[in-house]
């Protein structure tokens, strides 16, 4: 299989098995696909022919259908991605480098594709997707940035400006006749032979964007089918359909002249297309436009914000109010206000810094620094980090690690209150756990230490206990007493003198109940008798019993250390009372 360099389309002398390489022609580092089917192969290779040709939606449509039958190549992914950004590679000096001219809202480190191309990437492939992604993003933010300063377009006419000889087409001149008609009826139109007349020098992307963000409107103007396809006139009704498919209240009426409708892209085969050879159409066009905008602005009303429309909504207003009415912690309020303005523009940072506001349930953009919770996972601060300028980006960092410090301080000083209080071990391990967390911060490698020493006490200190209370049974006639000290003793063999107690209580028990057996296993068989019968009447078993005096061992001990010292004091008061006698 042949290979071609994704930036000059040069011939790549690969070798089997090899992922990364580096174009000998232009320099370029690039990853390859490790497919080895034939057949999925000559497709990748129709789909990258059709990606550097421009093409996108042609080649991301034979790379997914190759991810249905080959889901676990990273190449296939990064591919998606190319075509989803409208990557085109372009010479600048001796290197090629990337153009966007599919701009996204969202941040190429967000998509789906671009996560799962690392998932199945060599870490050789790795490191080349994300060097790439860093540059795609860069170029992005620029983009945003312009694009933001750009005034809202009512409607885009999307035509083809020249042949392949590089004459003006006759859609150029239908184009400009609408123009000047939509103009004079008051509409903001894009119309890209004026419009970006003075922008000569510089990348158009971010005026499309643009454009195609806020026009409510799209006229496709065509004479051709293949005028229709050309592929930057495609790029860009291709990009006005997703949006309204993702949602946009936006409408796309197909204009034709001197040419069978049906010969339009199919993707317009449920539009209503207008033919512009018909007498009147200029009227019928008119008049279509001002119903849409008159139902628009009527379905965009809303009460809540003074029935302002997002056609001609006040963006500067609809802030102030939302940051007005963030003081007030009318928080619905904010939040309807805040997705006003982003129906109008997707790209408003300000919007997004209030509704990261309202998530946070903070009172104002001052009071951010002051947050306990921090935000770093909030989408909208993300969007932040994409759309912002330095200035937003550096006041919601610093407001972020302000934010941290607080959390931390204010966990710290609880894990301290736990370890003061607590007298369980388990809730000490854990405050252990929770302070080595902190790394360096203040004390805690030495809180960490005592926290586990003072459960190791905790444990001596129960175990003690425990064994004090089975020692103080020494003077009980119960069996079941007796016979659940002797097993304690044998469950801690070789602690203090629990040997030795075992051997004295077995003795007791043989001397107290010898009369039942004459030693110590038939006193044991006896009452395995008796038990027996006990939880046959339905009465509570010896292991019940024993059970319950285990629990009274763990969870009263200081009653049962009183209960030895209470009867000591029984015994010196019957001997001083005898030796009076």
């Amino acid at each position: 299989m042949v290979f071609k360099c994704k930036m000059c389309d040069a011939t790549l002398p690969v070798n089997p098995g090899e992922r990364v390489i580096t174009c000998e022609y232009c320099g370029s580092e690039q990853t390859l696909p490790g497919l080895g089917d034939e057949r999925l192969l000559n497709l990748y290779d129709r789909a990258s022919h059709y990606r550097r040709n421009n093409e996108f939606d042609k080649a991301q449509a034979l790379y997914e259908q190759i991810l249905e039958e080959n889901p676990g190549d990273s190449e296939i992914y990064w591919s998606v991605i190319l075509c989803k950004y409208g990557i085109e590679y372009v010479e600048e000096g001796r290197k090629r480098v990337p153009t966007v001219n599919r701009t996204q809202t969202d941040s190429i480190f967000d998509d789906i594709h671009y996560q799962s191309a690392l998932k199945y990437a060599t870490p050789e492939q790795s490191a080349v997707y994300e060097a790439e992604a860093k540059r795609i993003d860069e170029i992005q933010k620029d983009i945003l940035a312009i694009s933001r300063k750009e005034e809202p377009f009512d409607i885009f006419i999307c035509y083809k400006e020249s042949d392949e000889a590089g004459r003006r087409t006759l859609d150029s001149v239908l184009a400009a006749d609408l123009y000047e008609i939509l103009q004079k009826e008051g509409y903001k139109v894009f119309y890209a032979r004026i419009t970006l007349e003075d922008k000569f020098g510089e990348a158009y992307e971010p005026y499309i964007f643009a454009a195609l963000q806020s026009s409510k409107v799209m006229i496709a103007v065509g004479t051709k089918p293949e005028h229709f396809e050309a592929v930057w006139v495609k790029n860009e009704w291709s990009r006005y359909l997703a949006l309204i498919k993702n949602g946009a209240t936006k409408t796309l009426i197909p204009a034709y002249k001197d040419m069978n409708p049906y010969d339009m892209p199919k993707e317009f085969a449920h539009l209503q297309a207008i033919n512009m050879g018909e007498l009147g159409f200029q009227q019928d066009l008119l008049t279509g436009i001002r119903k849409i905008f008159a139902t628009w602005e009527e379905s965009t009303k809303d009460a809540s914000v003074n029935d302002e429309s997002d056609a001609f909504v006040n963006v500067d207003g609809l802030l102030n109010r939302g940051f007005f009415s963030l003081e007030e912690k009318e928080w619905k309020l904010v939040g309807e206000c805040f997705d006003k303005v982003l129906k109008q523009d997707k790209t408003d940072v300000r919007a997004y810094l209030g509704k990261l506001l309202v998530d946070l349930k903070v009172p104002g953009r001052n009071e951010l620094e002051n947050c306990p919770t921090p935000f770093d996972n909030n989408e909208n601060y993300r969007k932040i980090l994409m759309l912002g300028n330095e200035e937003m980006i550096l006041f919601v960092n610093d407001a972020l690690e302000r934010s941290k410090a607080i959390a931390t301080a204010a966990l710290y000083e609880q894990t301290i209150r736990v370890y003061e209080n607590t007298l369980f071990e388990d809730a000490l391990l854990k405050c252990a756990e929770k302070f080595e967390s902190f790394g360096d911060y203040k004390d805690s490698k030495v809180m960490a230490e005592k926290c586990r020493q003072r459960a190791l006490e905790v444990v001596d200190k129960r175990e003690y206990e425990k064994y004090q209370y089975y020692c103080s049974l020494t003077y009980e006639d119960d069996i079941e007493k007796l016979y659940a000290a002797i097993q304690f003793f044998k469950s801690v063999p070789g602690y203090r003198d629990a040997d030795a107690k075992l051997e004295e209580f077995r003795a007791i028990y043989d001397k107290k109940y010898a009369r039942e057996g004459g030693s110590f296993k038939a006193a044991l068989k006896k009452n395995t008798e008796r038990q027996r019968k006990m939880k046959a009447s339905g009465d509570s078993s010896m292991e019940d019993m024993l059970d319950s005096f285990e629990k009274k061992a763990t969870v009263i001990p200081y009653i049962a250390v009183g209960a030895a010292i209470l009867i000591v004091v029984v015994m010196l008061v019957v001997m001083v009372a005898s030796a009076y006698v």
